[in-house]
């Protein structure tokens, strides 16, 4: 049958709030008049996501459900969702209700008539997040558009809706620790973006905190600009040239008879000096510490079960329970997210 929309959710330790969400999405994706899949990723959840997504597939056939065997990264899930969902419009959207599961019609509408590849959701409103919060992510889109050249739009999450060829460009690249929402901006495909109230969490608590957030920045630095390595050649030039001054300086005090500065100012220097060939060392350790797991291609996560291959297995009559077990047969896809 073909899949018209495939909306892809990731999920980690979202059982308090997966009734809720499911309350509003499926009488949206009803309405929207279209075939449809919704491809619920559970990134290793330690509670009853994964059994409450089954007991949900029972009254909802749309509903597909992808397991991953172990906790591998919002990016990760998304990255699972998108190689594994079918349809030719594709919306990734997160479950905590914070963004609207009632734009996606608008977000098809606008895909339809307008013959765009990627309809990015913007949140014109954030009032409901915290001026830390708000102040850090302006901070964020408008120092990678100036490092990188990405001309990602400012307030746009990970709320958006693909073309199949824009998800297949995606999958198609071989990049290590994707930021998704960066990557998709680089293609350069034709887009539009819909506007929308970003709301507070329905329920539980959120999964990005400030650790996740710094990991997702320094993926994103490292991954799409070479400015880092340009500050490190910039610092040890303009160490070198002080260091020649400061050279120049002491002999010709040392000529004039004048006292070589002390202790002191020595230690300051040195330690100022090692400070910033620590920094620079540093930064050259993340691209290397890139090309380094690139190189050794290990896959960013495993899908442990798929509900659809599962039912497709059950229908054909296997003669062997254990030929049902998508876990036997992980799925590997080298480009997926940390």
């Amino acid at each position: 049958m073909r899949v018209e929309l495939s909306v892809v959710v990731p999920m980690f330790n979202e059982e308090a709030v997966l009734p809720l969400f499911v309350e509003r999405l499926r009488p949206v994706l009803d309405r929207i008049g279209a075939t449809y899949e919704v491809v619920a990723v559970d990134d290793g959840s330690g509670d009853l996501t994964a059994a409450t997504l089954q007991r949900m597939k029972r009254t909802w056939p749309e509903l597909r459900v992808l397991r991953l065997r172990t906790n591998s990264g919002h990016q990760a899930a998304i990255s699972a969702g998108l190689v594994a969902a079918r349809g030719d419009w594709m919306v990734t959207i997160d479950a905590d209700l914070q963004d609207p599961p009632e734009v996606i019609a608008e977000m098809l509408d606008v895909g339809r008539r307008e013959r765009v590849d990627v309809i990015y959701g913007v949140r014109t409103d954030r009032s409901t997040d915290t001026a830390f919060k708000r102040g850090t992510a302006r901070l964020f889109y408008r120092t990678m558009r100036r490092i990188s050249g990405v001309d990602a739009p400012v307030d746009a999450g990970d709320f958006r809706m693909m073309s199949r060829a824009t998800v297949d460009a995606v999958n198609a690249l071989p990049s290590h620790g994707r930021v998704i929402r960066l990557v998709v901006p680089t293609l350069g495909f034709p887009s539009a973006s819909v506007g929308y109230r970003r709301d507070e969490r329905a329920a539980g608590s959120s999964k990005y905190p400030l650790g996740k957030m710094l990991r997702l920045t320094l993926d994103s630095i490292t991954g799409f600009s070479q400015a880092p390595l340009r500050f490190a050649t910039w610092f040890g030039l303009g160490g070198f040239v002080l260091a020649f001054a400061m050279l120049v300086l002491a002999v010709v005090r040392k000529l004039e008879g004048d006292a070589v500065s002390g202790w002191p100012s020595t230690v300051v220097i040195v330690a100022g000096f090692a400070g910033l060939q620590l920094l620079c060392l540093g930064i050259l350790g993340e691209y290397v510490g890139r090309i380094h797991a690139s190189l050794q291609g290990r896959p960013t996560y495993y899908v442990a079960y798929d509900s659809l291959i599962a039912d497709q297995g059950a229908r054909s009559g296997p003669t062997s329970g254990e030929a049902l077990l998508p876990s036997e047969t992980a799925t590997r896809h080298p480009s997926a997210e940390f």
